[in-house]
């Protein structure tokens, strides 16, 4: 029996994903063969990549003024092709958000290739409240304004988008991506790793307008946009198990009416676990109200001290990886797409009943 996962990435894949790769994984349509000993170039894999760049591309509606790009190392490595790309010996000025861990992250990397303008900050609050765009300081004279849609480990997102600022807005969308709709044309580039809504582990999908695809001569091949625009992200081999398997969760969203649904269901699946946390006093959530996630949702108990029991019996009651980042503490469930509405009932009748033994 399969039990609910609530890791934050590599996270749950949804079992009917699962369930028909177990149905190809030693032999694909009666080819003899597996996907992944398949090469890259063969029509087969490269009608699955086709299809499911497209479907991705219905799922968000994106016009043909963008490119969909495929390219290994994850998110952390668009922290450093975005300024390599974007910045250029004339405009070397960037604008970014800080607004959690993976914020710092990326401007620390920016650092390296550009000047850097923090143009608004939460970490006074702890990261614990996104600032309002009214709010942010933005230099319009910078290539782009970089911002993390959705912080991971401390829960915090930016859920209105109604008042972002009327620049080149590059916005790191990895645990967030697929869960509503989102208005692509209101970005110039969007990126996401693949472990967390998209797939395995490895991979990160560009979103990239095609105004900012251009040459440059003073990075490495593998390091610029262009090369995977105009190779169809197949400059060498690329990670073909994970774009196959992403695939698979593309049209299993199609299948379950799309983002529109799904944002339904995400939000369901957030309010019953906000709301039995805030109906509680032993649990609780600090993070600003209007700024929570609905994919990752960290909470507290008052007694510390019960927190290893907590995720000892946890997993005993099939709650898996419940706990929060080394950097936070606490527990945290991401609840993913994957993560089916069955996972917050189970887990908030397990909340209560812990609730009633140590409470």
């Amino acid at each position: 029996m399969r039990k609910f996962n609530f890791c934050a990435g590599p996270s749950a894949l949804p079992t009917e994903v699962l369930e028909e790769l177990r149905e190809e994984i030693l032999d694909w349509k009666s080819q003899g063969l597996s996907v992944m000993e398949m090469s890259h170039r063969s029509k087969e894999v490269v009608e699955i990549a086709e299809t499911a760049k497209q479907d991705f591309i219905d799922l968000m509606n994106i016009g043909s003024d963008y490119d969909v790009l495929f390219i290994q190392g994850g998110a952390s490595l668009q922290f450093s092709m975005v300024p390599m790309n974007l910045l250029t010996p004339s405009n070397a000025l960037c604008n970014y958000l800080n607004v959690g861990q993976w914020s710092k992250k990326a401007i620390k990397e920016a650092k390296k290739y550009g000047d850097v303008n923090i143009s608004a900050s939460s970490e006074e609050d702890s990261f614990k409240k996104y600032p309002s765009p009214n709010d942010w300081k933005v230099d319009e004279n910078a290539s782009y304004l970089h911002l993390v849609m959705n912080e991971t480990i401390d829960g915090a997102c930016i859920r209105n988008h109604e008042n972002l600022p009327d620049v080149d807005l590059v916005a790191d969308c990895s645990s967030c991506i697929l869960s509503e709709p989102l208005d692509v044309s209101k970005f110039a580039l969007i990126y996401a790793g693949a472990q967390k809504n998209i797939g395995p582990a490895g991979l990160a999908i560009v979103i990239i307008r095609r105004d900012l695809l251009t040459e440059k001569n003073d990075i490495p091949a593998m390091m610029n946009y262009k090369t995977y625009s105009d190779s169809d992200s197949m400059y060498n081999t690329p990670p073909t198990f994970a774009w196959y398997l992403s695939g698979k969760v593309f049209k299993w969203l199609k299948n379950k009416g799309g983002l529109e649904n799904q944002k339904k269901e995400n939000e369901s699946k957030a309010n019953k676990l906000y709301g039995f946390i805030d109906s509680s006093d032993f649990y609780k959530n600090d993070v600003d109200i209007e700024s929570r996630s609905i994919m990752n949702v960290p909470f507290l108990m008052n007694d510390e001290s019960l927190n290893q029991k907590f995720l000892a019996e946890s997993e005993q009651a099939g709650l898996l990886n419940l706990g929060g980042h080394r950097s936070v503490g606490g527990m945290r469930a991401s609840i993913y797409n994957a993560v089916p509405p069955a996972g917050i009932d189970a887990l908030v009748e397990f909340m209560k009943d812990f609730e009633k033994e140590n409470g």
